[in-house]
C-alpha cells in the first residue's frame, strides 16, 4: 500500500481524503442530480458495485435501498477462492480470513451398506488444491461482507453513503433522445417523509434490487426457468451433536429421510444446516407448507440419525424452493442495439439468475457480476472508453450464470434424489459415490477459477498463449510469489492491483540482462514512453500521472540481489505527484525459496518472455511477445476511444 506521494499525512493511510464535491448520506434530505449512476439494490452486488465506482472523484455516484438500515443478519455466507482474490482488491481480504471459518476439507457421508438406517462417512477430501490459489475458501455472515464494503465506500474520496429508506417506482428510458437522462422515480419510506416521491436523472442506473427486481420489470424482461419442485429449509443453529464432522463441511445422505448439507459457520460454535423437506405439487409453493422452526429440527434429526441434534438456538432460518431462472440479456438493448444505442440500464446479481443456495455461488457469482461492469462504467463515465465496451457486461456474464445453472440444476438434482441400495440394482435414485464425484470434480468452478470470457474486444485470440501458458486468455490473472526489487519484500504479485480501474502490463522478461540499452524490454519500454501510438502516450491525461490508466510492471528472471535500478528503464522507476516522486514498486524478481518461481508457476517462456494485459477486474485479457508493439497499440485501439 502506497501513501505519501503528495505530502506527508498522520492517521489511517485507508483513509482517503475527502473529496468536498461530494457529500456523505444524511448532510442533507435533497437527493443530488443529476447523477452518473445510480446503483437500486444495497445487497453484496450493489456494494461491490459502489464500492469501485466510490474512488472516483469524478464520478457522481448514488446507491438506494428500501430497507431502512444496513443488514445485520445475512442469508448468503459462501465465500469462494476467486471471490476472496477480489476482496484483496478492496483492501479487505485480511480482514475477511481473520473472521471467518475456512473450510478446508469436505466429507461425505451415506447409508450404511449394512445397516441402512446407519451413516457412514464414505470419503473426506480436501477442498482447495493445492496452488488453485493463495487464498482459501472461508465461510463468513453477509452482513459483515457487507459491513466491509460500507467501510471502503466510507473511507473513499466520495464518502458514499447508501440512501436508505427509498423505493424504486419505476424508471423510465428517452428513446429519443439517447443522450437524455434516464428519469427515475422513488418514493421515501422514512418517518417524516413517507409518501413523498423524488424524481432523479441518471445516466445509467443499475438494478441490484433482487429477484423482484423492480429495474428488470422496467426493462419488461423475465426470469425464464423452471422450478424441481423441491423445498429446502436452511439453518444457522447452536446446538449439541455428536456428529463427529460437525466442524466440517458435509454432505450426507440418509437412507430414507433425505439429505443435508452442514456448513461450519465463523466463531468455532454456528453451524448452518441446509434440510431437504417435501417434495412439492404442481404450482404448489414452499410457504403453503407451513413450516415451523420446530420442523426443520426434527428433519435435521431424521437425517442424522443414529447422531443426536440439541438444538439451544436458532440464529436464522428460512425455507426455499429450488429453480434455476435466467434472464434472456442483463441490460436494455432489445430495441436499442439495432439503431447501435449502447446499454444505459443494466441488471445484476439475483435481478437476472437465480438458482439454489447449496454450492455457495449465489453471492460470489453476483458479486463478480458488480465487479465486472464497475470498471467499464467507470471508464466510459470518466470518457476512458467508448459506450461500446458496456456491451460486452451482458454477454460475459450471462454465459458464466448460463453455465452456474447447468451446474446447479444436476447438482440439485442429484442432492434431492434417495441414495440407491447397493444390494439392489433396480433400486432408484443416486449412487452417493456419484454426488461426491460430481462435487470433487466441480471444486475448482465452486472456487471461481474456471470462469473464462469468450473473444472480444477486450479478450484477445489465443495467438501467442504458448508464451504464458499458465496464464490463460479470458481467466484470472493467476497469481504468484514474487520478491519486489527495490526493498526485497516477498509478496503476490497479483496483491498489486487495486480496485481502481486500471489496466495492467506485466512484462515477464527474457533471459538477458534487463537492464542493457540493447534489451527487448528497455525497447518495449522505449515504445510506451515516447511513440505517438503508445497507449499510454494517447490515453493517459495530460495532468496525471503515467500509470494512471495502464500500469506497467516487470518480473525478471535474477534474483533481486543481482539487479540495480540505475540500470533500469526510466518508465519502471517513473516521477509521480506534485513532489515528481519515484515509485520503486514497479520492478520484481523471482521467489525461488518453495522451488519453483514465477516463470515456472505460470508457464512463461523463458526464452523470449512476454506481455500479460490484465483487465481492470483482474482477467488477462491478451498474451503478447515483448517485440510486439504494433498488436500492443492495437489491443487498445478496440478498447478506447480515439484521442
Amino acid at each position: 500500500m502506497q501513501f505519501h506521494l503528495n505530502g506527508f499525512r498522520p492517521g489511517d493511510p485507508n483513509i482517503s481524503e475527502a473529496d468536498l464535491r461530494h457529500q456523505a448520506d444524511g448532510a442533507t434530505d435533497v437527493f443530488p442530480m443529476p447523477v452518473d449512476v445510480l446503483i437500486v439494490g444495497c445487497g453484496p452486488t450493489g456494494l461491490t458495485l459502489a464500492a469501485q465506482l466510490a474512488a472516483f472523484s469524478d464520478i457522481r455516484t448514488r446507491i438506494v435501498e428500501q430497507k431502512s438500515s444496513r443488514l445485520l443478519v445475512g442469508q448468503a455466507d459462501g465465500i469462494a477462492c476467486r471471490t476472496m482474490e477480489m476482496f484483496e482488491a478492496f483492501g479487505f481480504a485480511d480482514r475477511v480470513m481473520k473472521e471467518a471459518y475456512w473450510v478446508n476439507e469436505f466429507a461425505f457421508w451415506k447409508p450404511d451398506e449394512t445397516r441402512r438406517g446407519a451413516l457412514v462417512r464414505s470419503n473426506r477430501v480436501q477442498d482447495v488444491e493445492d496452488g488453485l490459489s493463495e487464498f482459501p475458501h472461508v465461510v463468513l455472515n453477509q452482513a459483515r461482507v457487507h459491513d466491509f464494503y460500507l467501510d471502503v465506500m466510507h473511507n473513499s474520496p466520495t464518502r458514499l453513503a447508501p440512501d436508505y429508506s427509498r423505493r424504486l417506482l419505476d424508471l423510465a428510458i428517452p428513446s429519443d433522445t439517447p443522450d437524455a437522462p434516464i428519469t427515475v422515480r422513488l418514493e421515501r419510506l422514512d418517518p417524516g417523509h413517507q409518501g413523498e416521491v423524488e424524481t432523479v436523472g441518471a445516466r445509467f442506473v443499475v438494478g441490484c434490487d433482487g429477484a423482484h427486481s423492480v429495474v428488470r420489470r422496467s426493462l419488461e424482461l423475465a426470469l425464464r426457468g423452471d422450478s424441481a419442485n423441491q423445498a429446502w429449509g436452511v439453518m444457522d443453529v447452536l446446538a449439541v451433536t455428536d456428529f463427529p464432522d460437525i466442524r466440517l463441511k458435509a454432505a450426507i445422505q440418509s437412507a430414507h429421510d433425505g439429505s443435508a448439507l452442514i456448513i461450519p459457520r465463523e466463531g468455532g460454535y454456528l453451524f448452518r444446516i441446509y434440510i431437504e423437506l417435501d417434495k412439492l405439487a404442481e404450482n404448489e409453493r414452499a410457504a403453503g407448507l407451513h413450516i415451523t422452526p420446530d420442523r426443520l429440527v426434527a428433519a435435521a434429526r431424521r437425517i442424522l440419525h443414529p447422531y443426536s441434534l440439541d438444538v439451544k438456538e436458532i440464529a436464522w432460518w428460512s425455507i426455499y424452493e429450488i429453480g434455476q431462472r435466467l434472464c434472456d440479456r442483463f441490460d436494455d438493448t432489445s430495441n436499442a442495439s439495432a439503431a447501435g444505442v449502447p446499454p444505459r440500464v443494466f441488471i445484476a446479481g439475483d435481478a437476472c439468475h437465480t438458482h439454489s443456495p447449496k454450492a455457495g455461488q449465489g453471492m460470489n457469482v453476483s458479486m463478480q457480476d458488480g465487479f465486472n461492469l464497475g470498471w467499464k462504467l467507470a471508464a466510459v463515465v470518466r470518457g476512458l472508453a467508448a459506450p461500446e465496451l458496456l456491451r460486452t457486461y451482458s454477454d460475459e456474464r450471462r454465459a458464466v450464470a448460463q453455465e452456474l445453472i447447468e451446474f446447479d440444476r444436476k447438482l440439485a438434482a442429484m442432492f434431492s434424489a434417495p441414495p440407491n441400495h447397493p444390494m439392489n440394482p433396480d433400486s432408484d435414485g443416486v449412487d452417493p459415490a456419484e454426488l461426491q464425484r460430481y462435487l470433487t470434480q466441480h471444486l475448482r468452478f465452486t472456487a471461481g477459477t474456471e470462469t473464462r470470457y469468450r473473444s472480444s474486444i477486450i479478450c484477445a485470440v489465443p495467438t501467442w498463449q504458448h508464451l504464458a501458458t499458465g496464464l490463460p486468455i479470458g481467466k484470472r490473472f493467476h497469481s504468484a510469489p514474487v520478491i519486489r526489487l527495490a526493498d526485497a519484500r516477498p509478496l503476490q504479485i497479483g496483491h498489486i492491483a487495486r480496485a481502481d480501474g486500471r489496466w495492467r502490463l506485466y512484462v515477464f522478461t527474457p533471459a538477458e540482462d534487463p537492464g542493457a540499452p540493447s534489451s527487448r524490454l528497455h525497447a518495449l519500454c522505449t515504445f510506451l514512453s515516447a511513440s505517438p501510438r503508445s497507449p499510454i502516450r494517447r490515453f493517459t491525461p495530460p495532468d496525471a500521472d503515467i500509470d494512471a490508466v495502464i500500469d506497467v510492471r516487470a518480473i525478471f528472471q535474477q534474483g533481486h540481489r543481482d539487479l540495480g535500478l540505475g540500470t533500469m528503464p526510466p518508465l519502471l522507476l517513473p516521477s509521480k505527484g506534485r513532489y515528481g516522486l519515484h515509485d520503486y514498486e514497479k520492478m520484481f524478481c523471482p521467489d525461488r525459496r518453495l522451488g519453483q518461481d514465477i516463470f515456472d508457476l505460470r508457464g512463461i517462456d523463458r526464452d523470449q518472455g512476454c506481455i500479460v494485459i490484465v483487465r481492470p477486474d483482474q482477467y488477462v485479457a491478451h498474451i503478447l511477445p515483448l517485440d510486439g508493439h504494433d498488436a500492443l497499440a492495437g489491443f487498445f485501439d478496440f478498447m478506447l476511444p480515439a484521442a
